[in-house]
């Protein structure tokens, strides 16, 4: 096994047990309230079928599944970001109506329902799941 392949198990074994555990602590959270809270859900498991289709059957289809299910968490944690900071400004804006501007963008980033930098999570594994996909296609039919 070169160096890269000992690399790329690694880092599937980190994306496998991170995505495992953020799946099932969104689950236990509860975190199905309405359809948009689905989405990080939906994307775990989609990129967890990608990742398995992958290793079963790699393939330059199987690989490029992988890096649309990794291109999806990318856009998903940008707008859960998104999301949940104009959960929380909205919140502190019933809560302390005179917050303006600055401050009141730092009580939302700092506010702990729902965490704002959360999803960033997803975009974390994305880094992960495209470095793991990094040079594959020439070892691909």
């Amino acid at each position: 096994m070169t160096t890269l392949q000992g690399l790329r198990r690694i880092l599937l074994a980190v994306l496998v047990i991170g995505l495992t555990g953020t799946g099932a602590e969104l689950l236990l959270l509860d975190h199905v309230e309405d359809r948009i809270q689905l989405v990080p859900l939906v994307a775990i498991g989609v990129g967890l079928a990608a990742l398995g289709w992958h290793v079963v059957r790699p393939s330059r289809a199987s690989l490029l599944a992988v890096q649309v299910a990794m291109s999806v968490f990318l856009a998903a944690g940008l707008a859960g970001i998104f999301f949940h900071v104009r959960a929380n400004l909205e919140f502190q804006r019933e809560f302390d109506p005179t917050l303006r501007g600055g401050d009141l963008l730092w009580q939302a980033i700092r506010s702990k329902v729902p965490p704002a930098l959360a999803p960033g999570v997803l975009v974390q594994f994305a880094l992960i799941g495209l470095a793991y996909t990094y040079r594959q296609r020439g070892d691909l039919t």
